[in-house]
């Protein structure tokens, strides 16, 4: 069974060794003792310290076997993105050219910088073990953090966006880099994911503020504009079925599509439902998979039955309650695991 939970100091080592097999593709938490270690700081630190409103606060979520103790996974959200370090883009623009002289028809496909200063919220950091990767783990791990969002609206802004990860092999060659990147940085991609972390000042020193033509690039780099990475195909599929749709911006480095979504209407916090536990079963509940969290003290989240009592409140399965730390009268949130539109509907047979 599995838990997500804020992530702590003792947390490091664990993160380390899920780390190891994250390739090039999670710039946002780098093999870097140090700066994972300020990194878990400031999510403490966020956790416990909040203003009245969003404030670019950084909450840091890991997957842990219950039973091990062993970090599978890792998540995060942050409240509002810019501030004082604004977040950087690339609009993605095609125009339609059209000559009836010579009777050709041709689409442009233009990039133009752009930079965030003032907010969405952005969730981020999502990476989860390959061992454990399968379609009910990934998809708890993604949709776990709307609760927490849902039960802390107020710290959140209106709207929340997703980098994809792009198009990127495992021994960090991105083809866009070579032909665009590479030639204002004189820096290879690696290094510039991780310099990205640490200060995002250069990118502004740096780049030049005049549209890009993807038409005038070599194949394999035009190829790779708003696509994502395989290995981010599923994470994407999830976050479309909750709501988000491609915002027209892509990353500066590796052009993979940035989503955005109302948080209001994203479907795990529009449908989350709070209530009372009323009763715990030490049997198994025959009801369809939730995601459900505690309500009160330290954000703890797990999938698990629930059924609704005809006299008000809820019953719980007992493994469930133990692995949130919940007794009568607690009160949880939940929603379900799966979109209704995206369950699978039994067919009958014909006669």
């Amino acid at each position: 069974m599995f838990i997500i939970r804020p992530i702590e100091q003792k947390d490091l080592e664990g993160l380390m060794e899920l780390l190891e097999k994250s390739g090039h593709g999670l710039t946002s938490l780098p093999k870097d003792p140090e700066v994972l270690k300020k990194r878990i700081r400031m999510s403490e630190r966020s956790f416990l310290h909040r203003e009245d409103g969003p404030g670019g606060e950084d909450y840091l979520f890991v997957m842990e076997e219950l039973f091990t103790g062993k970090i599978v996974g890792v998540c995060a959200i942050i409240s509002k993105i810019g501030g004082f370090q604004p977040y950087y883009f690339y609009r993605l623009e095609k125009t339609h050219h059209e000559s009836k002289s010579i009777h050709v028809k041709n689409d442009v496909t233009s990039l133009h910088f752009h930079f965030i200063h003032n907010g969405p919220a952005e969730i981020c950091s999502l990476y989860l073990h390959p061992d454990f990767r399968n379609s009910q783990n990934g998809r708890f791990l993604s949709l776990s953090r709307f609760l927490f969002m849902a039960e802390n609206r107020k710290f959140f802004e209106d709207q929340v966006i997703a980098e994809m990860r792009g198009m990127v092999n495992d021994s960090g060659h991105s083809p866009f880099w070579d032909a665009v990147g590479k030639n204002f940085f004189k820096i290879d991609f690696p290094t510039a994911d991780y310099l990205y972390v640490k200060n995002k000042r250069f990118i502004e020193e740096m780049m030049p503020k005049y549209p890009i033509i993807t038409n005038l690039l070599p194949e394999d780099a035009q190829f790779v504009v708003g696509k994502v990475h395989p290995n981010t195909e599923p994470a994407k599929k999830i976050l479309e079925q909750e709501g988000f749709k491609f915002s027209g911006l892509v990353g500066i480095f590796e052009p993979g599509p940035v989503l955005i979504a109302d948080v209001d209407n994203i479907r795990a916090i529009k449908e989350s439902v709070v209530g009372e536990i009323k009763e715990i079963s030490d049997k198994n509940l025959k009801s369809e998979v939730y995601i459900i969290s505690r309500t009160s003290g330290n954000f703890r989240s797990a999938l698990g039955s629930i059924v609704k009592l005809k006299t008000g409140g809820y019953k719980i399965d007992g493994v469930t309650a133990a692995a949130l730390k919940l007794r009568l009268g607690d009160k949880i949130r939940f929603v379900s695991f799966r979109p209704k539109t995206t369950a699978k509907k039994k067919t009958s047979k014909k006669k």
